[in-house]
């Protein structure tokens, strides 16, 4: 049975991809940008990989007509007032593309949307539900609230508020109900009902045992990690600062805070979960969801990160957009020091940035993210998905990873803090010596100026985190 996967470098689709392999299904994968995207030796001749946007209709043409099911995993999150016509229109297309194909049964994930009053993404949730059924095969929708597990924009959210506010002062939306559920069941959910007959033309809520109001959901979710918060609600925090709120304290894009915030309003609960009966599945408590994610978090083995998605910075540019680091009309700052261990070095450079920090003055790159916080930039908050390998397309930090290579000893980072400009930052072991390179591409007048100010920092910060990494 071949399956089509769309959205596999987003946070389901990667945990979703190393299940539906082990049961056996021939996968192809969707990706708009193929860079990002590295298929492990373990899967080769059971996965494909092929590119396309789901906006631009003609790319859908390399669809493999001989599919038998297919997974709808795309989602926006943007705040941008163009995202439902967008979001209506790449439903529209994959439905068209799919038509032409022999597929019997398309699975979309969607949002519960059981109120009769939803919040803008969740309305468009329900838009692209309704576009997708109207497709020449059988469609199902899975309904989901607050999906919880290491690494998803839930739980990170969660855990920033938990662990570094001993008292919250909240707005009043954290009075409002919701349904959580593991990701382990959300996959589980999703796996077990690709060409399943019982669910063709349904739609399902799926959720956990628990319904919890936010605030119910921090307060145990601090009891889990054995810490005491206090939690006030006042009533006339607007929107707005229910958004900055958010913003300021979590990991979370400003973006990605609005929409949230908006869909927080709305009561998600399970009103027709009969599917747990169908397809035999007892979702875990919201207690056990949170003690499995800190398992994977502990053990280093979180497979996925909405902080990897491009959303998270609001970047929508390809790897390959940036890759070749420019050199007309730019400012470089080139460093070389020859290392004692290759080893050591490469290791330092791989375990770069989040909880190792940069190495040198870490507090000014502290400073530095606050201020790229306060410009409505990304800031330092959104650390590393793995401390211990990188990958092109992890987010670090304020920086994403545009190409890493172990064995060739190079690292090439992209800036994705606010900046007059655009920004690299490389590092290249060649021999037995560390190429460290900061490229800087001004944009006008600013962006020199820009430069010429920070000129005396970059030679304190990366001459001391050079000599760091090569000692």
């Amino acid at each position: 049975m071949k399956i089509l996967l769309t959205g596999a470098t987003g946070y389901i689709g990667r945990r979703l991809l190393p299940v539906l392999v082990k049961e056996g299904y021939e996968l192809v994968c969707c990706v708009r940008d193929s860079d990002r995207f590295k298929v492990p030796d373990s899967f080769q001749g059971k996965v494909q990989v092929i590119e396309n946007d789901l906006l631009d209709y003609q790319s859908l043409n390399n669809i493999p007509h001989d599919i038998d099911g297919a997974f709808y995993l795309v989602h926006s999150m943007s705040s941008s007032t163009k995202y439902q016509k967008l979001e209506k229109k790449c439903a529209i297309n994959f439905r068209k593309a799919l038509n032409k194909t022999n597929v019997k049964h398309v699975i979309y994930l969607s949002g519960i949307v059981n109120e009769s009053e939803l919040s803008n993404h969740l309305a468009s949730r329900k838009t692209v539900e309704f576009e997708l059924s109207k497709g020449q095969y059988n469609c199902t929708t899975l309904r989901a609230g607050i999906i919880i597990g290491s690494g998803s924009a839930s739980f990170e959210i969660l855990r920033d508020l938990v662990e570094k506010l001993p008292i919250m002062v909240t707005p009043k939306w954290l009075n409002t109900r919701c349904q959580p559920i593991a990701i382990t069941d959300v996959i589980s959910f999703l796996s077990k009902s690709i060409l399943n007959k019982k669910t063709y033309n349904e739609n399902f809520d799926i959720g956990g045992p628990d319904i919890l109001s936010y605030k119910e959901m921090l307060l145990k979710f601090s009891k889990v990690r054995g810490l005491k918060r206090k939690i006030y609600t006042v009533p006339v925090m607007t929107p707005r600062l229910s958004s900055y709120w958010l913003y300021f304290v979590t990991s979370t894009s400003y973006k990605l805070a609005v929409a949230l915030v908006n869909s927080m309003k709305v009561e998600v609960i399970c009103r027709n979960n009969t599917i747990n009966q169908i397809l035999d599945i007892t979702p875990i408590t919201y207690q056990e969801a949170i003690n499995n994610a800190f398992k994977k978090i502990e053990t280093n083995e979180i497979v996925s990160s909405w902080k990897d998605a491009y959303a998270s910075s609001g970047n929508n540019k390809n790897i390959s957009d940036n890759i070749q680091v420019p050199t007309f009309g730019c400012f470089k700052d080139q460093r070389t020091k020859n290392f004692k261990n290759r080893e050591t070095c490469i290791e330092k450079i791989w375990s770069i940035g989040g909880e190792s920090g940069w190495y040198y003055c870490n507090w000014l790159w502290r400073i530095r993210g606050f201020v790229d916080k306060l410009v409505g930039g990304v800031g330092l908050r959104r650390g590393r998905t793995n401390n211990n390998s990188l990958k092109a397309g992890d987010a670090l930090d304020f920086w994403r990873v545009l190409y890493a290579n172990k064995n060739e000893g190079r690292l090439l980072l992209y800036a994705e803090m606010k900046l007059p400009g655009e920004a690299w930052l490389e590092f290249n072991i060649i021999n037995n010596e560390l190429i460290q390179t900061a490229t800087f591409r001004p944009l006008g007048i600013s962006g020199r100026l820009y430069w010429y100010a920070v000129l005396p920092l970059h030679g304190l910060i990366f001459k001391g985190m050079l000599r760091k990494l090569t000692t």
